[in-house]
């Protein structure tokens, strides 16, 4: 199932993209929640709902962030082999995690900004994973269990803000820098979240081409570690990493005009342009 939050006529609320151009509006349907983080606690009202729930075409509408403000959303830092290596950096032994800032969060078709405080804007195409279950230390065996469903981020990044301090927080957390969609696939679609291809084209060339099989920490194993640290709850967003093929590693940061374009087998495509950070914050 793939579960969307969206805007029509001037209403935002959840649907479910039933194929590549109809979207379900679940708006009023009996017994079903408000929002995509509380639908993911129990499917059950979201499928008995779809067989009356009306039809919009996926074009009349504006797909939002699926979770547009998370409770948490965290990232892992240096987690693909292939980007340690080219990096030319070892391994980390413990996951080097960080938080971005919830206001970050974009659309998934929407701009994204170059501050005008850097001009080293680079993207990071990443799986990402929604909690689906209020938890607390979770074994990594029952980690599947409350992970609701998998995502496509774009961690987008301000390398020369990031190096400035060693959570790594401000530069990873500028507005428009969490681009989030196109919508969550529920974890019974996935059958294995650690075989997904993942692409990343920069103007239609194709900058990174990797698979979740290359992760150093899983997802799963990176919910029992979060878990007993924290209370994990329904709708926290985790964005596991990032494969070889980024802007730094070779210089080539993006610029306005720029297009990028991310893919992940199984879950979809994300796609937004770079432009000028605006002069006046609206």
């Amino acid at each position: 199932m793939r579960l969307a939050t969206f805007t029509h006529r001037g209403r935002t609320r959840p649907g479910v993209v039933v194929d590549d151009d109809t979207i379900a509006d679940l708006a009023g349907a009996s017994g079903v929640a408000p929002d995509v983080a509380a639908l993911l606690v129990d499917l059950a009202p979201v499928r008995a709902a779809l067989a009356t729930a009306p039809r919009l075409p996926l074009a009349d509408v504006h797909l939002e962030a699926p979770i547009p403000r998370p409770g948490k959303f965290l990232g892992v830092g240096l987690n693909y082999a292939s980007h340690a290596a080219e990096t030319k950096r070892e391994p980390p032994a413990f996951p080097v995690f960080f938080n971005k800032q919830v206001t970050c969060v974009n659309p998934p078709f929407d701009p994204i900004q170059l501050p005008r405080v850097s001009t080293q804007l680079d993207y990071e195409g990443e799986l990402a994973f929604v909690i689906g279950r209020r938890c607390r230390h979770v074994p990594r065996g029952r980690a599947r269990e409350v992970i609701g469903g998998f995502t496509i981020v774009d961690d987008v990044s301000v390398r020369d803000w990031q190096r400035r301090a060693p959570t790594l927080t401000l530069g990873k957390s500028f507005d428009t820098h969490g681009p989030m969609g196109p919508w969550i696939v529920t974890t019974d679609a996935i059958d294995d979240p650690h075989a997904l291809a993942l692409e990343t084209r920069v103007n239609g060339v194709v900058r990174q081409a990797g698979t979740t099989a290359d992760l150093i920490f899983d997802c799963f194993t990176l919910v029992e570690i979060l878990s007993t640290v924290c209370t994990l709850e329904p709708g926290d967003v985790v964005t596991t990493g990032t494969p070889a093929g980024v802007g730094v590693a070779d210089g080539a940061f993006l610029r306005v005009g720029d297009l990028v374009r991310i893919t992940i087998a199984g879950i979809g495509a994300i796609e937004h342009r770079v432009i000028a950070e605006p002069e006046e914050v609206p």
